[in-house]
């Protein structure tokens, strides 16, 4: 008999993409063989998103076209969304099992026991039940590997589904993820990218700190580089920030969430801190690491957010100068506190607003980047390859291209920067 072939689809965060790979190597392991997402399959695995209404369709949209294309394929949904709404999804033709987030270490047990095609399975579970901890690293890039070390989130924001979706905050002990940091090291990838829900809060079930993960992971031979996949500000200390700068590991790049620039739609968000803080944080980056790369999320088109709010959000960005905004037009979702605030902003305002902080970060990416024409820095350049080309990164997310070269792929190589092209990339000239 052949092998049986599976195949991953995995929606929304870094997090996700963590969790999906692991469930494949479990997969493996067992004996089936991993395709590609567009190749035909006997079990199709779908970890969803469900951040925003636009992540939940494109969820079903994704179902329905795997059962068109494959009819006899075994269909799991597991995820924010299949936690959130299972029932939904069950009644979606083609799907066969939804596993909770708390089941969703159970998936490939659950497949295995499925006899055939038939009405779906549906394993769901409270938000209050959600406590158990599903380990995971990617794995498959030769180059850079994420690194689950967070779960859930306390914060309950207005407009936030999160804490539904995936409980509290919780986490394994330091030792758990040093150890799988050293697996990592062992498969040869250079890069470890430590990602979680709220990852500054760090240490709620075990009583560490999330300073002491990283003192722990910089020790950890044959990782290169480490970098924080998101911060909220409130957790971002200067103990943190001077460890950063004085580690020769840990980049000098960080994912900031502000969410607004005005005062009152924070409040509004229930969000943790004002702007006046936000830019203290920034302002304390910058002072030991002045090239740091800092990359911002914004929400526009909050209920109650007005045309002299949006100003306000637009200005103070335009002052801190950060490398890169991640933009997102407001999302309303089924029982958050946001639902029932009163200023609801047309989408068609939402969508005049996205577009024009876009173009302040094209602005501001550019100058960024073009800062750093005719110096060096050191790249790690991976696997994928273009027009002949390579691409890496410097430590501190600008991104480089140069000639293909098999030898460099995952290694650290000294560059200089040269020319900037229409998408922000730098060529580089190794230097080693």
């Amino acid at each position: 008999m052949q092998p049986r072939r599976v195949n991953f689809h995995t929606l929304g965060c870094k997090l996700n993409f963590s969790e999906s790979s692991t469930l494949a190597r479990e997969f493996e392991r067992g004996g089936f063989v991993r395709v590609a997402p567009t190749a035909e399959a006997d079990i199709c695995v779908i970890n969803s998103c469900s951040v925003t209404e636009h992540a939940d369709k494109k969820c079903r949209n994704l179902i329905r076209k795997l059962h068109r294309r494959n009819p006899a394929a075994i269909i799991a949904v597991t995820g924010c969304y299949a936690q959130l709404k299972p029932q939904e999804i069950a009644a979606i033709e083609g799907v066969d099992i939804v596993l909770s987030n708390n089941d969703k270490g159970a998936l490939f047990k659950r497949v295995v026991e499925l006899g055939g095609k038939g009405r779906a399975q549906v394993y769901s579970c409270d938000t209050d039940s959600l406590t158990s901890f599903f380990a995971a690293f990617s794995s498959g890039d030769r180059t850079r590997a994420f690194l689950k070390v967070q779960d859930g989130c306390d914060y309950c924001c207005s407009y936030c589904t999160i804490h539904y979706a995936r409980g509290s905050s919780r986490n394994l002990p330091i030792a758990d993820l040093v150890a799988e940091a050293r697996q990592i090291a062992a498969a040869g990838q250079k890069e470890i990218v430590l990602t979680g829900v709220n990852t500054g809060d760090f240490g709620r079930t075990t009583g560490e700190k999330f300073i002491d993960l990283l003192r722990a992971l910089d020790e950890v031979e044959g990782i290169e580089r480490y970098r924080i996949s998101s911060i909220e500000p409130n957790l971002l200390t200067d103990e943190i920030i001077a460890f950063c700068a004085a580690s020769p590991k840990f980049m000098h790049h960080f994912h900031i969430p502000l969410q607004s620039g005005s005062d009152r739609i924070l409040g509004l968000m229930r969000r943790r801190y004002t702007t006046a803080r936000f830019a203290e944080r920034i302002a304390a980056v910058r002072r030991l690491m002045p090239d740091a790369f800092i990359g911002i999320d914004v929400i526009v088109g909050f209920p109650g957010e007005t045309d002299a709010d949006f100003r306000t959000t637009y200005d103070f960005l335009a002052e801190l100068k950060p490398a890169f905004l991640h933009i997102f037009p407001f999302s309303e979702r089924p029982g958050t506190p946001a639902v029932d605030l009163p200023g609801k902003v047309q989408s068609s305002v939402a969508t005049a607003r996205v577009a024009e902080l876009e173009g302040l970060c094209d602005r501001l990416h550019g100058d960024f980047c073009a800062r750093a024409v005719g110096t060096e820095d050191t790249v790690l350049f991976e696997s994928t390859r273009r027009g002949g080309m390579m691409f890496g990164f410097t430590g501190n997310y600008r991104r480089v291209k140069a000639p293909y070269d098999a030898a460099k792929v995952n290694t650290l190589c000294r560059v200089k920067l040269g020319a900037m092209d229409e998408s922000h990339d730098l060529m580089g000239e190794i230097r080693d």
